[in-house]
């Protein structure tokens, strides 16, 4: 369970990296959802490395 959260947690840190580059390229025009749901799914997920440490 350990190391697929840090899996997780690695991965949908990434997304969010690429989410907000993705919206940069744009222009801002388009929506923020793009970097806040891997964002918050990458928070869960360290919560939960955290947790099983």
């Amino acid at each position: 369970m350990k190391k697929i959260a840090l899996g997780l947690s690695i991965i949908f840190t990434i997304l969010t990296f690429a989410g907000a580059g993705y919206i940069l390229f744009n222009h801002g025009q388009l929506n923020a959802g793009y970097a806040c749901v891997p964002m918050v799914l990458g928070l869960a997920s360290i919560l939960a490395y955290r947790k099983c440490k």
